[in-house]
């Protein structure tokens, strides 16, 4: 997540060179080509923390630090 993105909130994920916006407010939506497993992956983690991903879009608008967000365990 940057602090200078556009609606939807969304974040972006990285996999062998490909970016994604992974839009997360609502349904989980990946937008842009990843491979089956990673995408499942991101939209696990996605859903997993909604909230966390709401808090730190709500401070990027306001360009505050961002929180660190915990990976899939």
């Amino acid at each position: 997540m940057y602090h200078d993105e556009h609606l939807p909130p969304h974040c972006h994920a990285v996999y062998a060179g490909q970016d994604v916006q992974v839009h997360f407010m609502g349904d989980i939506k990946i937008v842009g080509d990843f491979p089956v497993g990673p995408a499942r992956l991101v939209r696990r983690w996605a859903a997993a923390h909604g909230d966390a991903l709401a808090e730190n879009w709500s401070l990027a608008a306001k360009r505050e630090a961002l929180k660190p967000i915990d990976p899939l365990v």
